[in-house]
């Protein structure tokens, strides 16, 4: 394992992908400094922010102890856990066969669960009119994703063999279950899987970062302009 003597920054606001890496850098225990970015007032913007992140998205890392010594900066959820994995050789694994497994999960998260659940969300909760067929349609969506799981838990303790970044990217999008107009009582291995990566310490230590900031933003009309209502800048 790498040693980290510097702390590494994190870019971050407390939501599903965000957690992702509180909860990696917790599981990790190396040293690092959460840098906040309020998606709701616009700083994603900020000119110093899209030199990490030029997608205007959090959460982003800059490594001050990069490859070859040198910082580097990673945006993307994703490329950041296996970028954290690699590094410290924890929760991603070096032999090419699991390596697959664990980035099968994590491209399914990325590709599907987050896109699909994020989707039910802004339709159930922030969406200015109820518009039921795209209420059911990302509703059902995630509903056949939360099948999937349940499906690949059923004979196994997490989505690819041991615990690792698959599992982190996943729970995240879980967490938020209600909000996306599921039952876990529907799905009683992922419900398992849920009850016992919630109980990890590093996973409690990873959602409880800025949640001191989390709120509902449904009635607030300035933040949902500044979230849903982006374009292409010059």
């Amino acid at each position: 394992m790498a040693e980290q003597t510097k702390p590494i920054e994190l870019y971050y606001w407390p939501t599903p992908n965000g957690w992702k890496v509180s909860i990696m850098l917790e599981e990790l225990g190396v040293p690092y400094e959460v840098k906040f970015v309020n998606i709701g007032k616009g700083e994603q913007f900020e000119p110093a922010f899209l030199k990490i992140s030029p997608n205007n998205r959090m959460p982003a890392i800059v490594d001050p102890q990069g490859p070859d010594g040198a910082p580097i900066s990673v945006f993307e959820s994703g490329a950041i856990l296996q970028y954290l994995g690699r590094k410290f050789g924890r929760f991603y694994p070096a032999e090419e066969r699991a390596r697959v497994e664990v980035d099968q999960w994590l491209f399914w998260q990325m590709g599907g669960l987050g896109p699909m659940a994020g989707q039910a969300h802004h339709f159930r909760q922030y969406a200015p009119e109820t518009i039921p067929y795209a209420v059911d349609r990302y509703t059902n969506e995630v509903n056949r994703l939360y099948g999937v799981m349940n499906k690949r838990l059923a004979d196994r303790d997490f989505l690819a063999g041991d615990y690792s970044i698959a599992d982190v990217a996943c729970v995240g999008w879980v967490k938020p279950y209600k909000n996306q107009g599921q039952d876990l009582e529907d799905f009683p291995n992922l419900k398992r899987w849920f009850e016992v990566i919630m109980a990890r310490p590093a996973v409690e230590r990873g959602l409880a970062v800025g949640e001191e900031y989390r709120r509902n933003i449904a009635n607030d009309d300035e933040a949902k302009k500044v979230l849903f209502g982006q374009k292409a800048r010059a």
